[in-house]
């Protein structure tokens, strides 16, 4: 798992974790290798041996990655076969209390009268949710200058105490905050409202219709993985998320969770691919 532990990959990791243990009948150990916005744990499932005993929580990070790196110690498309898709997280975003805009539309006519005076955090660089404020700015024409933190935790704290105004993160680390007052959330990214934030519109139905980013998580295994291990996991790993716990889990943090077969999840991932590729580019972004 490339992230530390506590955020919401290592929570659906852990949910996972604990249903393959009761259907297999084998420990299932959760790994956390964090660092290098998330290439050094990906490397390291790379580099292991495809024998169906490793797998990786990957996110969407993973097509991310290959757009905006010079180089990476691994080739994203050959050294990796998608197993199952998890789950999809749209992105919540809210504003400090003291910002005079409810909705999506009061606060980009905010951001166009006042260019540059509203700040916003990226919750990790090229996370989805950096990457999606980035986007808005472009499409809704608004200057709001970004402010990075090392991860979406500093970042609504920082929100609720004011010292930023607009965050788009992700609704597990954000939603206590909303439910307590301390931030006010105003719309989501995806392109449907989750069930979890039934009440919050989404971006594409406040003027951007076109508008429609997730975080996704899901499973992979190193290259060279026997087809017929890759369809047992995939098989075992359906029956999981195909459970009501496992489905309400999901859906309380914000999500909606999957029952694709892995050929499924490879055109999903190769969907995300080019959406990322192509959403990189229009925001100009050079590889670093």
């Amino acid at each position: 798992m490339p992230l530390a532990p506590g955020g919401t990959t290592d929570i659906l990791s852990r949910y996972l974790a604990q249903e393959l243990h009761k259907n297999l009948g084998v420990p299932v150990i959760v790994e956390n290798k964090p660092g290098a916005n998330n290439i050094i744990g990906t490397q390291a499932l790379a580099a292991a041996p495809g024998d169906g005993y490793t797998m990786g929580m990957l996110i969407s990070t993973h097509t991310i990655n290959p757009h905006i790196a010079k180089s990476l110690p691994y080739d994203s498309h050959k050294d990796f076969i998608p197993l199952a898709l998890i789950a999809k997280m749209p992105g919540l975003m809210t504003v400090n209390p003291d910002v005079p805009a409810k909705t999506l539309q009061e606060l980009v006519a905010l951001a166009k009268a006042e260019p540059g005076t509203l700040a916003y955090g990226q919750p990790g660089g090229l996370s989805s949710g950096h990457l999606s404020m980035e986007y808005l700015k472009k499409v809704a024409g608004i200057d709001i200058l970004s402010v990075p933190y090392k991860g979406g935790g500093p970042a609504v704290v920082d929100l609720a105490a004011g010292h930023i105004q607009v965050l788009i993160n992700s609704p597990t680390s954000t939603l206590p905050f909303v439910r307590d007052g301390k931030v006010r959330a105003i719309a989501t990214t995806g392109a449907k409202r989750p069930a979890a934030l039934a009440e919050i519109p989404t971006i594409a139905e406040s003027g951007f219709p076109e508008f429609e980013l997730y975080e996704w998580y899901g499973l992979f295994f190193p290259a060279g993985t026997p087809q017929e291990i890759v369809d047992r996991m995939n098989s075992e790993i359906v029956k999981i998320m195909a459970t009501p716990e496992m489905a309400r889990r999901i859906e309380e943090i914000g999500a909606e969770s999957s029952t694709y077969t892995a050929a499924q999840f490879a055109e999903f991932v190769g969907a995300e691919d080019e959406r990322w590729g192509n959403l990189i580019k229009q925001l100009g972004m050079k590889p670093e």
